[in-house]
């Protein structure tokens, strides 16, 4: 038997991967349909008497992002039965932040809203290191976090914390789609928000029966979960601080519900130099929490590969067959996700930018095995075990 030419070998692995991706898509899309049908024992359906336990809405904030006076005022206007106050920590009292929260408080003069000074650097994790000298300033034991661009819907809270009347939930996250702002590479990372990373999320649900890790979009937990899980103080070198607290608190004997209360995200109008480190930072993020079902993410790249089996395979019959086929299951888990499940209109109008951005993530992917360096807020750090070194 003659051996395979170097355009033959790629033709046949690209093969190989378009139908394993095209397999993940079919996963999705059941994936999809398990997530939106009703669960006996849902703990966000469980009859019983009012709960509506007093939060603490956590929010460290630094510097200003796009649409933040709207996303703060979408907190004060929640549909909440219970008491709930608004702690903001910042590192500074000079933070242009302190303004935005200055005229949220002059707008919402009977909302509970504070701000706590944080002037400790406990860590490279800025974010966690306000945290932890937040939270001797919470008046209350159950406690909802999210990052500073989150806008929510009026019943946020009710649906955040409804799980946790269940003693066994210790943490509830949130599913979340990106507001592009402008820019191609803006409307990019929305698009991958919305058709790559929470398939992957809703996928990891079905195939590990649950989730036991949380997304920054939302966190809300328990006091007691919390002192379970070990505290904020751990995660100051954390750099996916937010899966490592579901993370740990799962492995505390909680478990982590997945809300079908959709937010969402601001996404920075980036130019492509920025987009680019910010991926790559998230990737190696990703890499380091769940290292196995990161590399296993070369099967989830079905378009891609059919396209560079299109090429591989001087576009020969069946390469276009097999093309044609896997953007149709493509387009369909797009659909299915960015729009079923989280309602992102957007999705409709960057549907043809799904093959170049699935391209790039096929590249960056690779990528981030390159190096264990990530570019955060100005600073170089290292990734040891997930921790963060600074780069002198």
């Amino acid at each position: 038997m003659a051996a395979l030419t170097v355009a033959e070998l790629i033709s046949f692995l690209t093969t190989v991967l378009a139908l394993a991706g095209c397999a993940y898509y079919f996963v999705v899309l059941w994936s999809v349909r398990a997530f939106l049908k009703p669960q006996a024992g849902d703990p966000e359906s469980a009859a019983g008497a009012p709960f509506h336990p007093p939060v603490t809405i956590l929010k460290p904030v630094k510097g200003l992002d796009p649409g933040m006076d709207e996303a703060f005022a979408s907190h004060c206007r929640q549909d909440y039965a219970g008491e709930y106050e608004i702690l903001f920590g910042v590192s500074s009292l000079d933070d242009p932040a302190v303004a935005a929260i200055e005229r949220l408080q002059r707008a919402f003069p009977e909302r509970s809203i504070r701000v706590v000074e944080c002037p400790d650097s406990l860590g490279p994790n800025g974010k966690l290191s306000n945290l932890v000298q937040m939270l001797p300033a919470a008046r209350y034991d159950t406690f909802v976090l999210n990052d500073s661009d989150i806008t929510v819907g009026r019943h946020y809270l009710s649906r955040m914390v409804e799980p946790m009347r269940d003693a066994r939930v210790g943490l509830v996250t949130a599913p979340y789609r990106g507001r592009a702002h402008g820019t191609l590479a803006s409307r990019l990372e929305a698009l991958g928000i919305a058709t790559d990373f929470f398939p992957g999320v809703l996928v990891a649900r079905v195939m590990e029966k649950g989730i036991r890790f949380g997304l920054g979009s939302t966190l809300a937990f328990s006091r007691l979960a919390l002192v379970s899980a070990g505290g904020f103080e751990p995660l100051v070198t954390q750099l996916a601080d937010d899966y490592q607290l579901g993370a740990r608190i799962a492995a505390a004997g909680f478990q982590v519900h997945l809300s079908h209360e959709v937010v969402e995200t601001s996404v920075p109008a980036y130019k492509f130099g920025a987009f680019a480190a910010h991926q790559l930072r998230w990737a190696r993020a990703v890499r380091v929490s769940r290292p196995g079902g990161y590399f296993g993410m070369i099967f989830t790249y079905g378009l891609a590969w059919a396209a560079l089996n299109m090429v591989a395979s001087a576009f020969d019959p069946f390469s276009l067959a097999l093309f044609s086929l896997v953007f149709l299951v493509r387009m369909a888990t797009a659909l299915g996700v960015g729009v079923g499940v989280l309602g992102d209109r957007q999705v409709m109008r960057d549907l043809w930018m799904l093959l170049p951005r699935d391209l790039i993530a096929l590249g960056l992917w690779a990528w981030s095995y390159a190096s264990d360096t990530v570019v955060w807020r100005g600073q170089h750090f290292k990734l040891r075990k997930g921790e963060l070194v600074r780069v002198k």
